[in-house]
């Protein structure tokens, strides 16, 4: 019960912390973004110096006007220039505090995943339901098929009926249950490599490691509840 506290205690530090620190770069870029708006050129003001020149001048010519139009052409342009400017850091403002959301988002969906595998480790996987086929060579695990070979099948088979009997079995017993010799003439190895090559044939090492557990100094057993179990 402590350990589920400390963990979930843990987890919560962490989520503030990713969160405090999105926050953060976020204050960033928009304190950066508002830093460069603010040191920007006017667009404006090249027009507004142009009209000063044009009010304060005494122009006479053809030229010094076709001069100072082109001279307004060019603050024009650079007027539009500067607004897309503008406009092109402003998305790409938005784009980076989108793409920071998004990663976490995808941080939490991550986090959350590994909390759930954490419980399916630490708990075992939750059967509802355990057939084994002789016939077949298969087993069907919940929604899942598994096809064994002979051999696997056997093993399994022993577990289970151990498992239904509420016992424990060691690898001398699981070779003597399946060869017909007694315990004493078994080796333990012999019951472990039934065992290896029981969850090498179910394949899903997830799957295998949790419905054949190894308890210490005791032995193996199925890790599921015994009126799930049916055998044919």
């Amino acid at each position: 019960m402590l350990a589920t506290i400390s963990s979930d205690t843990d987890s919560r530090k962490i989520r503030r912390r990713i969160v405090w620190g999105l926050i953060s770069l976020v204050v960033i870029l928009l304190v950066s973004a508002g830093f460069l708006f603010r040191n920007l050129p006017d667009a404006n003001k090249f027009n507004e110096r142009v009209e000063q020149l044009f009010v304060e001048s005494d122009l006479t010519s053809s030229t010094e006007i076709a001069a100072l139009e082109i001279l307004a052409q060019s603050g024009t342009a650079f007027s539009e220039t500067l607004n897309s400017y503008l406009m092109v850091i402003f998305v790409l403002v938005l784009f980076s505090i989108a793409v920071l959301v998004t990663a976490l988002v995808f941080l939490f969906t991550v986090i959350a995943a590994n909390r759930r595998l954490a419980e399916v480790e630490k708990r075992g996987i939750e059967i509802t339901s355990l057939m084994i086929s002789r016939a077949e060579n298969a087993v069907y695990l919940n929604n899942m098929a598994f096809q064994l070979t002979p051999a696997a099948i056997e093993t399994l088979s022993v577990l289970a009926e151990a498992r239904m009997d509420e016992e424990t079995l060691s690898g001398a017993e699981i070779e003597a249950m399946i060869s017909g010799k007694l315990a004493a003439d078994c080796d333990e190895a012999s019951g472990a490599t039934r065992i290896k090559r029981l969850r090498d044939a179910l394949g899903n090492q997830m799957v295998s490691e949790l419905l054949v557990k190894n308890i210490a100094r005791k032995g193996y057993m199925l890790a599921c509840p015994p009126d799930v179990i049916r055998m044919d």
